[in-house]
């Protein structure tokens, strides 16, 4: 009977990404046994070419993955452009689902399918990337006794997204990426202890949804991470910055209604109505508190 192996690899990477992926697909080896699910951050619009692109940098081919697929070894499955890649069952699923962190495809929900799929044979990998996505979905692969690896940050273009997962679980390799093909051969060729095991995934308290205005539950294992009952899906750092962009927002919105009503009431007012007037005082004193709050509050966040 055949060992069980860590077989099953799920690689999330952004901004900086293809030229991580590209070092790591060139040091697996042929005939590499396991399966690599790849997550990189594109455009939902364009069709992504980092299929084509994988293909020619390593001995393992790179497909699109479909829906329903079967995983088989030694291929390479790319998340299409605005869907997520998940891990059911020993097969692909493709979710047209709510964006995470503004993002579909999105790092975490491959690394949580994964992690459950896979649970002691999954392999979670961090490359470049900014902000802080995966880190959540690493965390849940540790969580299940998977292995966890993290692109050193001082190799990485942008290191937010290594640093990040560094911060949210002890990774058990931090290597630079062209060393981790290779390190992922070493990892799948050893075989699984006979105690190694799988752990519980962070279960499902609230806040308002950037996207929807929805409650957010929060789930505070390993990483807080929370999700609307719309499927609205942030970790801390993503809501954070969604929350300024929606605040600040809503706030000129709020400035270019009051100055629209001070400008309407002194054209209607004339040089007459007392009434009109100090409705239109009232406004612009008004917008210019809204002013003053906008330039608090973008200080603030450049602080």
């Amino acid at each position: 009977m055949t060992p069980a192996r860590r077989d099953m690899v799920a690689v999330g990477a952004s901004a900086g990404g293809v030229q991580a992926l590209c070092a790591l697909a060139g040091g697996l080896p042929a005939g590499y046994p396991g399966a690599l699910l790849v997550v990189l951050h594109v455009s939902r619009a364009a069709p992504s070419a980092l299929p084509a692109i994988l293909s020619r940098s390593g001995p393992l081919p790179a497909q699109t993955a479909r829906d329903g697929e079967r995983v088989l070894a030694g291929r390479i499955y790319v998340a299409p452009s605005d869907h997520h890649l998940l891990l059911l069952g020993g097969h692909l699923r493709l979710s047209h689902g709510p964006a995470e962190n503004c993002h579909r495809p999105a790092v975490d929900p491959l690394f949580r399918s994964v992690a459950r799929a896979a649970g002691h044979r999954a392999i979670g990998v961090v490359l470049s990337g900014s902000r802080d996505d995966g880190a959540a979905g690493l965390a849940a692969v540790a969580a299940r006794g998977g292995v966890t690896v993290v692109q050193d940050p001082e190799d990485a273009l942008h290191p937010s997204m290594p640093r990040a997962a560094m911060k949210a679980v002890r990774p058990d390799h931090t290597v630079p990426a062209a060393e981790i093909g290779a390190l992922l051969a070493a990892i799948t060729a050893e075989p699984l202890p006979p105690d190694a095991g799988a752990g519980r995934l962070p279960a499902p308290a609230g806040l308002g949804c950037p996207s929807c205005g929805g409650l957010l539950p929060l789930d505070d294992r390993p990483l807080p991470r929370l999700v609307c009952p719309a499927g609205h899906a942030w970790s801390p750092e993503s809501l954070l910055t969604e929350q300024s962009e929606v605040l600040d927002g809503a706030l000129r919105t709020a400035l270019r209604a009051l100055q629209d009503r001070a400008d309407l009431g002194r054209r209607m007012a004339g040089g007459h109505d007392e009434r009109l007037h100090r409705l239109a005082d009232d406004a612009e004193s008004a917008a210019g508190t809204l002013r003053h709050l906008i330039a608090r509050l973008g200080a603030t966040t450049a602080e």
